[in-house]
């Protein structure tokens, strides 16, 4: 086999794609890798990616063709493509394309004109139970209520289909960004690549776009842009996110950057039932039910209006209820905006169908670059568990192992020597478990911020820290999202949701806004050293790796006077 074997890449016949991390051309590699293969495994030396349908559809609906992906694959790989590798990528990147949903007057088609295997595949039973009558070759009538799932059938049979059928024209919104707010003493603008961002999601043609998911990292402005596509629509529109805090950001946002008024923009919570022209929800009052067997009586906010977009903010959180929903609800358009497509439970070929495929992708580090978002140094500290409870962790139960290393006591004064260290850093300390959280904010006097407190005590010691009335806040996993603290640059993990990749990309999210002077952050993560927390560290920081980020691994005895500087 030819080839060159100073270049970082083995690409092998499974598709597996093998990256030589201490490499040159690594960061350029990786760059050019990600935008069509996945980080699966980060240990040095070699990262693992792993080229998927997924990944090549998600590519292919951002503009990348066969030839683009195969001649990078040749530009870094050690050796010529294997020919596994190249009539796998034609196979899966050929099929984008093949099944076109149309609007052909009142009802839909679905064409398969291009694939020769539409006879068998529409004879399969989830797919021949969303098709209407046969009108053609390969062309059958798809009732109104079975767009999305057909959608979402065809994709699992490895058939995603592009939908050109177009969206109703909700009720129309008289609104405008305005020219009042200041920001940074200039009017406010959008930036240039959000300005991208808003192009992307509407696509060249309206009905190659107007649904999809735009993925930018924390302190981004993802709700900037979701508020400039609704004023660049001008339709009612539906806001659903993560929790009651994120309600209300939104909220601030749209009063401060556009030119609606409150009465015009309603909470739909837990607290408040408002229906307004622009209805910002939660997912948890949308997936609310009185009992174990009762319905979801909410989610008939999605069909109470004549909605133009609904926004999914958060859009990998998106609970299994409202993907059925939202398989309803396909005239609309639909925004999903998230800092990562990472869905621990494997859905993500659902946000693909139901939402729409990645329309942008801005990697973090480039934003960081450009000054937009705080660079940030993340480092790993394995804090050995003290000798009774190690024994009592080895003793236990394999599902009690994690809350055992997760709460280790001897994380504490490693937790006081980084507060010293960082005495006059704004500082977040996040967990897991509110028991350790307790400790740990009675410890060091600071404010617990958790689940049972009332949201209006939330708002009014996130409001105090921000005014630098407190240097410290102790929260948990409410925490993960939608929490504006914009100074913030010191957070310290001491406890997390397993190996969640997703978890780790929101909390690192927390201090990502661009800082004065010294545009820098650091972010720790407190380990307990020879257990399933450190296995589970090393799937939680995936995301973060493909995105360009270094975790230093350092061991220490309770203090910090053991630094090995081991790159993870």
């Amino acid at each position: 086999m030819r080839g060159n074997r100073t270049k970082p890449a083995m690409v092998l016949k499974d598709l597996t794609v093998l990256l030589e991390c201490r490499h040159p051309q690594f960061e350029e590699a990786r760059e050019a890798i990600s935008r069509f293969a996945d980080l699966v495994k980060s240990p040095e030396p070699l990262h693992t990616y792993r080229i998927t349908p997924l990944s090549l559809w998600n590519a292919a609906a951002a503009g990348l063709g066969y030839d683009e992906i195969i001649a990078a694959l040749a530009r870094y790989g050690k050796w010529d493509v294997p020919e596994e590798v190249r009539r796998a990528v034609a196979g899966w990147i050929g099929r984008y394309g093949l099944m076109r949903l149309e609007a052909h007057g009142n009802d839909f088609r679905i064409v398969a004109d291009g694939a020769p295997e539409a006879d068998e595949l529409f004879r399969h039973p989830a797919v021949r139970a969303c098709l209407g009558e046969r009108i053609g070759p390969r062309t059958h009538v798809v009732p109104a209520e079975n767009r999305g799932r057909l959608k979402r059938e065809l994709i699992r049979l490895g058939y995603p289909v592009i939908d050109l059928a177009g969206y109703r024209a909700g009720r129309t919104l008289s609104v405008a960004l305005n020219g009042r707010t200041r920001f940074e003493g200039r009017p406010f603008e959008l930036r240039d690549y959000q300005r991208e961002a808003v192009r992307a999601f509407f696509g060249e043609r309206d009905a190659d776009g107007g649904s999809g998911v735009l993925v930018l990292p924390c302190g981004a402005g993802k709700t900037v842009i979701g508020i400039a596509i609704m004023a660049e629509l001008g339709q009612e529109s539906l806001i659903l996110t993560s929790s009651v805090a994120s309600v209300r950001q939104w909220k601030r946002e749209i009063l401060d950057k556009t030119t609606l008024a409150e009465d015009w923009i309603g909470e739909y919570t837990g607290e408040k039932r408002e229906v307004r022209p622009v209805t910002i929800a939660t997912y948890q009052i949308l997936t609310h039910r009185r009992s174990k067997d009762g319905g979801f009586g909410h989610l008939n906010l999605l069909r109470q209006r004549e909605w133009g977009l609904v926004i999914y903010d958060e859009v990998h959180l998106l609970p299994a209820p409202v993907f059925r929903a939202t398989a309803e609800i396909q005239a609309m358009r639909r925004l999903g905006l998230t800092a990562t497509l990472v869905r621990e439970d494997g859905r993500e070929e659902d946000v693909f169908s139901l939402i729409g495929p990645k329309r942008y992708d801005l990697p973090w580090r480039t934003l960081e670059r450009q000054g937009w978002i705080a660079g940030v140094r993340c480092r790993e500290i394995r804090v050995p568990l003290p000798l009774d409870v190690r024994e009592a962790y080895l003793r236990a139960a394999p599902r009690e192992r994690p809350r055992i290393a997760g709460e280790n006591p001897a994380k504490i004064p490693v937790l006081a020597g980084l507060l010293k260290r960082h005495e006059r850093e704004p500082a977040l300390v996040i967990g897991q478990y509110v028991r350790q959280l307790e400790a740990i904010a009675e410890r060091f006097g600071a404010p617990l911020v958790c689940g049972r407190m009332p949201h209006g005590e939330r708002d009014e010691i996130y409001a105090r820290f921000r005014r630098g009335d407190i240097p410290l806040i102790v929260i948990s996993k409410v925490g993960n999202f939608a929490i504006d603290l914009p100074d913030a640059s010191l957070l310290i993990q001491v406890s997390g949701s397993f190996g969640s990749r997703q978890e780790e990309a929101q909390r690192i999210g927390r201090i990502l806004r661009p800082k004065e002077g010294d545009n820098r952050s650091h972010f720790y993560s407190l380990v307990s050293e020879d257990t399933r927390e450190q296995e589970f560290a090393r799937k939680r920081q995936l995301f973060l790796l493909e995105q360009g980020y270094r975790y230093e691994v350092d061991r220490t005895e309770y203090g910090l006077d053991r630094t090995e500087g081991k790159r993870a």
